[in-house]
């Protein structure tokens, strides 16, 4: 891997984590088109991502500092015995329905190497069905009523709901950020709150994620230069906080319907590839890893 292609994937990491059209997608189809596909590109997809775990840190800051503040207080509720559900204040309840959905999470531990046998095979068709499947959430979300749910009144029927959207989402397509919050906006969440909670609930995923290719990472050894790896987290991280900056944006303006439309196209175009490469045995591939690499 050189450093314009760590560069690169940084950049479509960074933009396409927190953007509503699929990290994961980009990635897998970038590392497909350029025959970075295997387990250099899965290791570092993860990579990348704990630049855009940084950048995550970066933008809230000060909700997850208070967030960490009254979850001590609240523990020390439970060990002295003071704890009452229904005097939880709006922080307090929040932990406790970001901890409900993270739930479902439970489930990718058991399917990690059948989510990650798509990012690292020879073929995009999952990829275009699944971008296809963020654009139809993107467009259901840009049509519902706006709610006026916050970390108060939200249900834990809203926090499994979004949870289980969380758990789906590393399949690559799937727009974890926009099948999180879109699920949010359609279970009735204020659209600043379920940007928040859809962020924060993404921090123990990619730990997880990251914790769970550490097996992998000390029997084989670091595969890439440090160089590579610091050009991949930087960069994602840069770019991710830009394009955090865009997703409050976006959400405020009901804008999803443009990323609906490019990720429905976008789908629909991979989709189309994939099956011709499937009956023609033409692959574009070998083109374009002769062109970019």
């Amino acid at each position: 891997m050189t450093a314009i292609q760590a560069f690169l994937q940084g950049v479509i990491q960074g933009l396409t984590e927190f953007l509503p059209v699929s990290s994961s997608g980009h990635l897998s189809l970038f590392q497909y088109f350029t025959g970075l596909s295997g387990e250099t590109g899965a290791f570092f997809s993860v990579v990348l991502h704990f630049g855009t775990l940084l950048a995550v840190f970066a933008a809230f800051y000060r909700t997850i500092l208070e967030l960490i503040v009254e979850g001590f207080c609240l523990l020390g509720d439970l060990i002295t015995f003071r704890f009452r559900f229904r005097n939880l204040n709006p922080k307090r309840r929040m932990i406790l329905m970001l901890l409900l959905s993270l739930i479902p999470l439970v489930a990718v531990v058991f399917l990690k190497d059948f989510y990650e046998s798509f990012s690292t095979d020879n073929d995009i068709v999952v990829e275009g069905i699944c971008l296809i499947i963020t654009g139809l959430l993107l467009y259901l979300a840009d049509h519902c009523v706006k709610g006026r749910k916050n970390a108060s009144s939200m249900t834990n029927r809203d926090a499994l709901a979004i949870g289980v959207a969380q758990a789906v989402a590393p399949l690559p397509g799937i727009s974890r950020s926009g099948s999180t919050i879109s699920v949010g906006l359609m279970m009735g969440l204020e659209r600043e709150f379920a940007v928040a909670f859809s962020f924060i609930m993404g921090i123990p995923a990619v730990l997880g994620a990251i914790v769970l290719e550490i097996p992998t990472v000390v029997e084989e050894g670091f595969s890439l230069p440090i160089g590579i790896i610091l050009i991949g987290v930087i960069t994602s991280a840069l770019f991710g906080i830009l394009a955090i900056k865009m997703v409050k944006w976006l959400v405020k303006g009901d804008k999803f319907i443009y990323f609906s439309c490019y990720t429905l196209a976008v789908g629909l175009l991979v989709t189309g590839i994939g099956i011709y490469e499937h009956f023609s045995g033409h692959a574009l591939q070998l083109w374009l890893t002769g062109l970019i690499g």
